[in-house]
């Protein structure tokens, strides 16, 4: 069986063996990335423009406070902020080229696709600072002088959601990321020493600055649901807090109040954990994932230890299978993943429509 994956890279498109792994690529490019996938058999893909956004949004967060993330090393140590650099000028022009990197790539991911697998999507938008130095205007046409724009795509299999041995086993294993509002490629390869203390069977690490109040895993946003005198409250942490805007994060949030499901940007507290009734993470691979287990270090000192084998757990278990509130905001997040995805046609090219017919409105 052939591996379907393929890499473009300012318009270059290497394919199957001479494309790195999507991990490999991003500990060695800088930049700011989004990730998301194909839905219903490669026919939409899902809330791209919201992960647009987000690719746009990072990309400033990274330029005003810490250029090197979006450029590497080759940004001067002494340069602080490349805040002259107007990129919200360039915004336009990085949709276009964003959009017409992914459009040339998908085609021929497309071709090389099993039947019932969907494509995973990495964007990564990195500074060019070589280029960007020979140019002292730069319009929404030359934006691809002083960025870098990779597409990464490969083979997804969605997990179903709820089904068997399908919840999520969590452990609090860190701090905080540093620069947190922004996705950044950087951020791969930091938390690789936050894996020697991953218990078996943990599918995802927990983040937290006082061994407490839970910020977010290294990959998705932790969402709660705890009873309270009068009713079941949500909770996850604020962005102000220091953790990530995800996609998925924010569409919880538009769904509770749509919905009149009580919910609060709070950082979960372990402190409480006896009154959770539910849990669940979000990314924009998995969309939403019920939680299992939780495992929080005894000792928070234990953190420091070498391997997960040195440290002492508690453990908080839920419920098999997710709980109501879980349940009612996956139904939601589907209707609006299926209203939201920007349709592919049968070869892999974006079509025109905002919003998909009647005919693929089913999962």
């Amino acid at each position: 069986m052939s591996t379907c994956r393929f890499l473009l890279s300012n318009g270059v498109i290497s394919q199957s063996s001479d494309a790195p792994t999507l991990a490999s690529f991003l500990e060695t490019h800088p930049g700011a990335y989004t990730t998301t996938r194909t839905h219903n058999n490669g026919s939409c893909i899902l809330f791209w423009g919201r992960h647009l956004n987000r690719l746009i949004n990072s990309a400033k967060i990274l330029l005003n406070s810490n250029p090197r993330l979006l450029f590497g090393s080759s940004w001067p140590v002494d340069a602080s902020s490349a805040s002259s650099m107007a990129l919200s000028m360039w915004e336009l022009g990085i949709r276009d080229l964003v959009s017409d990197s992914t459009g040339k790539v998908l085609p021929r991911a497309m071709r090389d696709r099993e039947m019932g697998r969907e494509l995973a999507i990495t964007v990564l938008l990195s500074g060019n600072l070589e280029r960007s130095r020979k140019f002292v205007h730069v319009d929404r046409k030359r934006v691809n002088h002083v960025l870098d724009v990779h597409v990464h795509v490969s083979a997804y299999v969605p997990p179903v959601f709820g089904a068997g041995q399908s919840g999520a086993r969590l452990a609090l294993v860190g701090r905080g990321r540093s620069v947190a509002a922004a996705k950044y490629s950087d951020w791969v390869r930091l938390r690789k020493p936050l894996e020697q203390l991953r218990p078996p069977s943990v599918t995802e690490l927990l983040l937290s600055d006082d061994g407490d109040h839970i910020l977010e895993g290294t990959i998705a946003n932790l969402s709660s649901a705890a009873r309270t005198m009068v009713k079941t409250m949500g909770k996850t942490a604020p962005v102000s807090d220091g953790v990530l805007p995800g996609v998925l994060r924010q569409l919880v949030i538009e769904v509770c109040l749509s919905k009149g499901i009580p919910f609060r940007e709070v950082a979960p507290s372990w402190s409480m954990h006896e009154l959770w009734e539910e849990a669940f993470i979000t990314n924009s691979l998995r969309l939403l994932q019920h939680v299992d287990t939780i495992l929080v270090p005894s000792d928070r000192a234990s953190l420091e230890s070498r391997t997960y084998k040195e440290v002492s757990w508690k453990e908080k278990q839920f419920q098999d299978g997710p709980g109501m509130i879980t349940r009612m905001i996956q139904m939601e997040i589907m209707e609006k993943a299926m209203l939201e995805g920007h349709l592919l046609d049968s070869s892999g090219a974006f079509l025109n429509q905002k919003k998909m017919p009647p005919s693929v409105l089913h999962l």
